[in-house]
């Protein structure tokens, strides 16, 4: 089955890091709300869920998904890109610990979760700010001997690689193409996002489900025409804080 770590929302959320787009007032309260949501279509969707407490000086911490990338041989410990987020791994870990043999990503390499997209046996990882050389390179150091080739993926004008690509299916991506180059992946199924939607390319698959916020219909109805159908939830104050559905659990198989 699947377990979800995920963690509440901070109340300190209004301080996140933020990028590529601009502060705005979060209410902080819907953005707990809007968590709770998402948590119950992951229980929906067959997930167990397993949740940490919020970390009241961590605003960040709520975004999971950056500490850690679970494989089912391993789980590697981040060193997230931001200095601000890296307090944040140690909890994550110590949960991690009861399910996988883990590593850890060590100085002065950093990676963050959020740029790392598994592909089969392929794990694509984002050139961004947030995970840089080094970081690229220790990852593929420790999973070598598990089986995965490791590419690193340049992207502009975006937070992470799962900001600008996504799986929808074994051999189907979802791109937002003015991010990433579609030539980085040769053999798959492009859908590119509608036009009015540049955010809409971060989709959580579970299985063969797929979850999406629900800020972006069109891309949605060109999900459908597509012959995917993908769970709406709302998380427009996440986004905010440059959220998306993917950043805010941890997906890793267990036994039942």
């Amino acid at each position: 089955m699947w377990l979800a770590v995920t963690r509440e929302v901070s109340p300190a959320l209004g301080g996140c890091e933020l990028s590529f787009v601009p502060r705005v007032a979060i209410d902080v309260a819907r953005a707990g709300a809007q968590h709770r949501d998402y948590q119950q279509v992951l229980e929906s969707l067959g997930c167990r869920l397993l949740t940490l407490p919020a970390i009241v000086d961590l605003p960040d911490a709520v975004f999971v998904e950056d500490v850690a990338i679970v494989l089912d041989e391993v789980a590697i410990l981040t060193r997230p890109g931001a200095l601000s987020r890296r307090a944040e791994v140690a909890s994550v870990a110590a949960v991690l610990r009861r399910y996988r043999a883990v590593s850890a990503i060590e100085a002065p390499a950093t990676l963050d979760g959020g740029d790392v997209l598994r592909l089969g046996r392929t794990l694509y990882v984002g050139e961004s700010a947030r995970s840089n050389a080094a970081g690229i390179a220790q990852l593929r150091g420790l999973l070598a001997d598990h089986g995965y080739a490791v590419q690193g993926v340049p992207t502009r004008g975006c937070l992470h690689l799962k900001s600008a690509v996504t799986q929808l299916a074994d051999d189907t991506l979802l791109m937002q193409p003015e991010w990433v180059d579609p030539g980085r992946f040769p053999g798959f199924r492009i859908i590119e996002v509608d036009p009015a939607e540049p955010h809409a390319a971060n989709v959580l698959r579970i299985g063969d489900a797929l979850v999406m916020p629900a800020s972006f219909p069109r891309t949605r109805q060109r999900l459908l025409e597509a012959g995917f159908r993908a769970t709406a939830v709302d998380v427009s104050e996440l986004q905010k804080a440059e959220g998306a559905v993917t950043c805010c659990s941890l997906l890793l198989r267990v036994a039942d």
